[in-house]
This record gives structure tokens, C-alpha cells and sequence, in this order.
């Protein structure tokens, strides 16, 4: 029970600080998904201007016929103003997006550039860490805005002595359209009058290739005891002790499944017996949960590491073993030590969703 009760545990415990393939809906609304937040007017009218927007729920105005949050209004210069925006209220809590490289907004443009400001203070005149993006007229589209891209404005100004922009203290956000960029540049696509902007979502995101942030080793076998038609005779022992070891394959696989359901972007390995030889060995790299044999438990941990910085390692499961039969010990020359291994080369033979659990489950 330990291997699967304590990998919840851990996924629990984990999952908010290493992020999510798809990442973390911030706002809107994703098949029956739904997260909304509290959106105010904040327009010139604040500095004697009369532009005036609002936010509202369209309940079918999605690309899919769904609801989406919709930024409208009407913009003027008059008064010396040309600006409308609509800022949340902040959060209850920080919402902490460290494991993320950005945000993604689904929305439906109408060729103009807006702005979407993030704060980090609860205070209410702050600098606000702010991303331009433009919109392409009449079409649904993802506009993704990197963190290290956002610019700590204030008042349109540049600061530039403000503080590194902080993804785990973020308390609002606001979209604004505005006659003004940074600094007296201007918006190259302002016009004066109606304006709408649909938004359906706001997500954050890990940014391409997606390199695995959990990495698990796992055993070779965990989907043998309940296999029908296996020789157990021909298994290791915890194959054919499965039961009687209180069904530590069961309960390691029902743990192997916590993770690849929980989003976040992982390996599991899977070795098979594990010996104190050191590494260096020829590798078979296998899915289905076939192989038996031994691996250097050195060699295991070189995998492990190399497979954090391997977007080909990235959702795969597998075993591994070497090549050196069990009757052969494994021994390195210090004076002619095997070559380093590139394991890109391995991971890059794996396939997405082989398990080995194929067979166990019936056909329909």
C-alpha cells in the first residue's frame, strides 16, 4: 500500500511547484472547466477621459459555442484620455505559477494590440509587470506571453529600478487597450470607437520542448502477477511473491498510474534487478514490461538525471537492463573506462502509452 498511498502523497505534494504539461487554468472556461474571477472598469474617466468598458460572460460566445469572458467598450481621446482596461479583483491568495514559463490567453482578436498586466502587490497604484500582444481580426487564436518578457510599468512609464517580476505572488491581472505603449511610443493599432475582445481562457504554460519534472523509478514486472498465461516460473521473485509481499507490483503499478494521470510531465523507469557493478554496460531499453535481467543501480541514477533534461524522455514509461547475462559479472578498467553515453539515444526509440498494461486490460 506504501507505493501507492505515499505516491499520492507525494503527487500532492508536489504538483503545485513542478507544474502541469497543460498548465494551470488561471481564468475562463475549458470544456466543463470553469475558473472565473471578479472583472472591474478601470478607464480614463479616472483622469477626466470618457472611454467606458466593461467584462461580461457571453454563455455562447466560445469557439465551441460555450461560454467566454468578453472585454468590450468604447474608446476616446477626448479629454486628453484613450484608454479603457478591466483589472480583476486581487486574489484571495497569491496564485504562484513558478513552475510556469508564462501565460497563454485563447481569445478572438479584432487586429488591434492590447496589454495584459500582472501585479505583485496587493496595493492598488503599483507597477504592474506588463506584455503587449497583438490580434489578428476575426479569429480565434493563442497569444502566449513569456514571463521574461513582461515590463515593470507605471503609469506607461518604464521602471527601471523596479524588482525582478515574481510568478509565485501574483495578485491581479487587467487588460487594457490603450492610445499609449511605454515610454510616449503609441499604439500603432489604436482607433478610436467600439471595441470587443472575447477571451475564453487564461493558462499558464511550460514553454516547448517540455523536459520531464517528476522522474520515477518504478520495477520491471509490476504488470506480470495478473497476467494471464505467464510462466511464472520464468519471473523474478517478486513476480512470483507478488502476494505473498503483500502485492508490492500491484500497488507499485497502481502508483505508476497516479503519475502519468497527474499531469505533470514525467518518466518512469523501470529497471530490472538491480546489482552494485558499476555503470558502463550495454543497455536494452524495451516497453511492454517484457525483459528480465540486471542493471547497475549507478547506471539507473545516470538515467534518471539525463532524462530531466530530455524532452524525448518526457511522458514515456520502460525497462532497462544490460546486456551482461546474470552469470557475468560486469567489471570497468579504470585505465580504459567505457565511453560516456548519450541516452537521447534510447529515449528517443520510446513510445507514448505503452505500459505494458495493454494486455491486462480486455478488449472491447
Amino acid at each position: 500500500m506504501v507505493e501507492y498511498n505515499g505516491m499520492k502523497s507525494l503527487i500532492n505534494a508536489v504538483k503545485g511547484s513542478v507544474g502541469l504539461q497543460n498548465g494551470k487554468l488561471v481564468y475562463g472556461f475549458e470544456g466543463n472547466v470553469s475558473r472565473t474571477l471578479d472583472w472591474g472598469a478601470l478607464d480614463d474617466v479616472v483622469m477626466g477621459g470618457v472611454s467606458e468598458s466593461t467584462f461580461q460572460i457571453d454563455p455562447n460566445g466560445s469557439e465551441n459555442g460555450g461560454p467566454t469572458g468578453v472585454f468590450k467598450g468604447v474608446v476616446s481621446t477626448a479629454n486628453n484620455g484613450g484608454f479603457t482596461s478591466a483589472r480583476t479583483r486581487n486574489f484571495p491568495l497569491p496564485e504562484d505559477l513558478s513552475a510556469y514559463d508564462g501565460l497563454e490567453l485563447r481569445l478572438k482578436g479584432d487586429g488591434r494590440r492590447y496589454k495584459l498586466i500582472i501585479r505583485t502587490s496587493p496595493d492598488w497604484d503599483t507597477v504592474g509587470y506588463t506584455g503587449s500582444f497583438d490580434t489578428i481580426e476575426g479569429q480565434w487564436q493563442s497569444v502566449r506571453l513569456p514571463f521574461s518578457s513582461l515590463r515593470p510599468i507605471f503609469r506607461a512609464r518604464t521602471v527601471s529600478d523596479a524588482a525582478p517580476f515574481n510568478p509565485s505572488k501574483i495578485i491581479s491581472l487587467q487588460l487594457m487597450f490603450s492610445k499609449f505603449e511605454y515610454d510616449g511610443k503609441l499604439n500603432p493599432t489604436f482607433v478610436e470607437g467600439a471595441f470587443q475582445l472575447p477571451l475564453s481562457s487564461i493558462r499558464s504554460y511550460i514553454k516547448d520542448p517540455i523536459t520531464p519534472r517528476f522522474v520515477h523509478v518504478s520495477s520491471a514486472g509490476v504488470t506480470r502477477p495478473d497476467r494471464p498465461g505467464l510462466d511464472l516460473s520464468r519471473q523474478p521473485p517478486a513476480v512470483r511473491l507478488n502476494k505473498e509481499l503483500g502485492f508490492i507490483l500491484t500497488f507499485k503499478l497502481k502508483g505508476e498510474d497516479l503519475i502519468r494521470e497527474s499531469g505533470i510531465p514525467y518518466t518512469i523507469v523501470r529497471p530490472c534487478a538491480l546489482t552494485e557493478e558499476p555503470a558502463g554496460a550495454d543497455l536494452i531499453f524495451e516497453q511492454g514490461d517484457n525483459i528480465t535481467g540486471k542493471i547497475s543501480r549507478e547506471e539507473v541514477a545516470l538515467i534518471c538525471v539525463a532524462a530531466l533534461e530530455s524532452p524525448y524522455g518526457s511522458g514515456k514509461t520502460f525497462e532497462v537492463k544490460s546486456v551482461i547475462p546474470f552469470s557475468e559479472p560486469f567489471t570497468v578498467d579504470p585505465e580504459n573506462p567505457p565511453p560516456e553515453k548519450d541516452y537521447n539515444v534510447y529515449f528517443k526509440t520510446l513510445k507514448d502509452g505503452i505500459t505494458g498494461k495493454e494486455i491486462l486490460e480486455p478488449v472491447s
